[in-house]
């Protein structure tokens, strides 16, 4: 992993940041401080919060998450079952903490998800239950939807069911940790059986068509002992894929619980089109690594390997093959299209409703199907709203997430004007016009990636994707959140 602190030598660099960061958040209109009614709201409900009568509190749950975080949303105990597995997944039960039609739930549906700024998380819940009552934290007695899952040998569902119940975790792991334990042979039983069941899920994964980009992700976190913030560029660890694949499993789970209660939301995804798969296997084709469409595009994409900068820019055209994704809400009716194409199968958000809203209402529902209880009442009515407000929502972190991530790249390298660096194209030049532009009164140019620092800027020049070449800085303007380099001969 590759850690950039932002230490310019100019004096007034970190304050330019600052500003920029401080004028992104109005910019955006992010949620600013906790009305007052919606906190006072909260802390009640903690302080008058009563455990479930089911008690799972001696099953020894562990949650495993980045090592920063304290809003945790799940937890997970595995065993052997027979030559099957017993999976048990609990989930912050934070429906117990916020009243419907109250102020707290108000609030929860003007910001719709928790925002992840580089000067501070903008929380979907209040901390007194994000961080604190509400969170899955080690030894701390917990309310939470348990998911319990029966495996068969191949990691196949065979039976499940989700139920209240109070827990208590044991551990808070973190991915690094657990991975280190894995690698080194003393991973406790409970990671040793995830990776177990992690690979089995994979598989049936890649057996069903479904697609994960394998992207190396770029986190822009507060730097320790002060000096700003820097980028954390690294590829996902092995372990994170095998958590995940519980949290798959268990979104596919709500979604078969609500499809045959039809009644419930779904996330839903198209599969990509004749047209963007066509130019997409061109692509792999120009840069070595042909699809020919003998396999899943799922099971191409687990092939590809990001440190070789070819697939890295088969990875980034992939993108497009991931679009569409909405949110499909039915009632009596089950829609004609109810497939995440991307997962391969129907899925619902249901595993993160400290930091969603959408999986409060989702984990609601299921529980009252799969206990033949009455869905209630608020829960029916919001369906219709949640799409507007998921979409709205996702829309805003989305921006936020690229603009943070500009306006910080260009601090990375505010003071380097003139520098010389070695890059990988990981989008090839738009053509010319034949007037030498691209038809904006630009010459051509295409998007590269340095290592040292990680960054991404546009690049002037004739670029080829996939291929390496030595890049010169001309432009890092913090404000502006532009960086511009230029093809050196």
């Amino acid at each position: 992993m590759s850690h950039h602190r932002i230490a310019p030598n100019v004096d007034d660099s970190t304050d330019q940041l600052a500003d920029a960061l401080a004028a992104l958040r109005t910019e955006l209109d992010l949620p600013r401080e906790y009305p007052a009614p919606a906190v006072e709201e909260a802390r009640r409900a903690v302080e008058e919060h009563r455990l479930p009568d089911h008690d799972l509190r001696h099953v020894p749950f562990v949650t495993i998450d980045p090592a920063s975080s304290t809003d945790l949303d799940q937890a997970l105990f595995i065993e052997r079952d027979g030559d099957g597995y017993k999976v048990l997944y609990a989930i912050a039960d934070v429906p117990s903490f916020v009243a419907p039609g109250g102020a707290l739930d108000a609030e929860t549906r003007q910001r719709g998800q928790t925002f992840y700024a580089p000067d501070g998380r903008i929380p979907l819940h209040p901390e007194v239950i994000s961080e604190n009552a509400g969170s899955l934290l080690a030894d701390q007695d917990c309310s939470a939807f348990v998911w319990d899952f029966t495996l068969d040998p191949n990691g196949e569902v065979a039976g499940m069911s989700v139920a209240r119940a109070a827990v208590r975790s044991r551990a808070k792991l973190s991915y690094k940790g657990a991975q280190e334990q894995l690698d080194a042979g003393t991973a406790p039983e409970v990671l040793r059986l995830l990776k177990e069941v992690g690979l089995k899920r994979v598989e049936l994964e890649r057996r069903r068509g479904g697609a994960s980009l394998n992207m190396p992700e770029q986190e822009i976190v507060q730097a320790t002992g002060g000096g700003g913030y820097r980028i954390a560029a690294a590829p996902s660890l092995p372990v994170e894929d095998w958590n995940a694949q519980i949290s798959l499993m268990t979104g596919m789970a709500a979604a078969q619980l609500m499809l045959e209660g039809k009644v419930g939301i779904l996330r839903t995804m198209p599969a990509p089109d004749e047209r963007s798969l066509l130019h997409f296997k061109r692509q792999t084709q120009a840069l070595g690594k042909p699809w020919d469409g003998g396999i899943t595009y799922g099971e191409y994409l687990r092939t590809l390997d990001a440190s070789d900068p070819r697939q890295l820019a088969i990875l980034h055209s992939a993108g497009t093959l991931f679009r569409g994704a909405g949110y499909t809400p039915f009632d009596g009716d089950v829609p004609d299209d109810v497939v995440q194409a991307a997962i391969g199968a129907p899925y619902a958000h249901t595993t993160a409703p400290l930091r969603r809203l959408i999986d409060r209402f989702v984990l609601v529902i299921c529980e009252a199907l799969s206990n033949g209880h009455d869905i209630p009442d608020w829960a029916r009515e919001a369906l219709p709203t949640l799409p507007e407000i998921m979409a709205a929502s996702d829309q805003l972190a989305g921006r936020l997430e690229r603009l943070a991530l500009d306006t910080v790249e260009a601090a990375l390298v505010a003071n380097r004007i003139g520098d010389e660096f070695d890059a990988v194209v990981i989008s090839g030049s738009k053509p010319s016009n034949g007037n030498g532009n691209n038809g904006n009164g630009n010459g051509p140019f295409g998007t590269i990636q340095i290592a040292e620092p990680a960054v991404t800027a546009k690049c002037d020049g004739e670029l080829e994707s996939g291929t390496k070449v030595r890049v010169r800085l001309v432009k890092a303007d913090i404000a502006a959140r532009e960086i511009r380099f230029e093809l050196l001969p």
